[in-house]
């Protein structure tokens, strides 16, 4: 099902560029960029912002894992001068697309950009694509923004480079309100659905006792439910975080008959509204559900 989405997804590309090159030449107005997710949507919006608007296409609560390329998306590709992704990872449904676009279009991959540090996943092997949970990655990944559109852009350069530096200090001090709020509950260990916030973790010295799926499309089997059942039933897991995309039926299951509390991570912004202040909500929200589950407060 997977290669046919993505055949899908190379035809829809391959048929609109077919278009492109018998229409007569249109001048374009501004710099069209394409982000793949919220969160790097957001970055770039941010550095955009006063030249243009970048379109997103992965949208509202949709996973990127398991997302199918529409035809919107795929003439917003074949438009594009600049698409920044995160990588084939997290977008596996982008690798042909991007692939059958013409050499004018630049595909940038965030998570093997310059200065955007990476980890592994704790039991599935393999690099973690979440990378943009830490805010320092995304301070790299926003210094490549800026340098990919002025040089595709040269005429907005100043526009994108001030947009950036405001955008850098405004991530800084992000990063030390977000330590300032979990303080109080870093040496509390908890459960998440799936690997996929090691890079906040890390970054903001969280106390993670692991995951209840290896893998995000893989449940966990009986013998897993069963053995984290005990660890939970022994009091020192206060809150099990399930995520939006998902259905919270198992996280009920593990707490049921004792204290622990159900909380929510959401990684991507579902019910975030997509434009620059996007990635601080979403930083910020992550931050108060960890310490309001974890305190067991309001």
């Amino acid at each position: 099902m997977a290669k046919f989405r993505d055949f899908i997804g190379a035809f829809l590309v391959a048929a609109v560029i077919a278009h492109f090159s018998m229409a007569p030449p249109v001048r374009a107005e501004g710099i069209k960029a394409v982000a793949s997710i919220a969160p790097v949507h957001s970055l770039l919006a941010a550095v955009m912002e006063g030249a243009g608007w970048p379109r997103l296409l992965v949208a509202g609560g949709s996973s990127p894992h398991a997302y199918a390329l529409k035809p919107s998306a795929a003439w917003a590709l074949a438009e594009a001068q600049v698409v920044f992704w995160v990588g084939p990872g997290l977008e596996r449904f982008l690798v042909k697309p991007l692939s059958a676009l013409p050499r004018r279009v630049m595909a940038v991959e965030l998570a093997t950009a310059e200065g955007v540090k990476t980890r592994r996943f704790r039991d599935a092997g393999g690099t973690d694509p979440h990378v943009w949970l830490d805010p320092r990655n995304a301070a790299a990944m926003t210094r490549i923004m800026v340098i990919v559109l002025a040089n595709a852009d040269p005429a907005n350069a100043a526009l994108y480079r001030r947009n950036g530096a405001a955008l850098l200090a405004r991530l800084g001090e992000l990063e030390a309100k977000i330590s300032q709020t979990l303080e109080p509950v870093t040496g509390v260990s908890y459960l998440t659905f799936h690997d996929a916030f090691g890079y906040f973790e890390d970054r903001f010295g969280l106390r993670s006792a692991g995951a209840v799926a290896v893998a995000a499309a893989r449940p966990p089997g009986a013998k897993r439910i069963s053995a984290l059942r005990r660890l939970i039933r022994t009091g020192k897991i206060p809150c099990v975080f399930t995520e939006p995309e998902f259905e919270p039926a198992l996280a009920r299951t593990l707490i049921e008959g004792t204290k622990a509390r159900i909380g929510i991570l959401d990684p991507l912004g579902a019910g975030l509204t997509p434009g620059p202040g996007l990635y601080a909500d979403l930083m910020r929200g992550l931050a108060r559900s960890l310490k309001r589950c974890l305190k067991g407060g309001p």
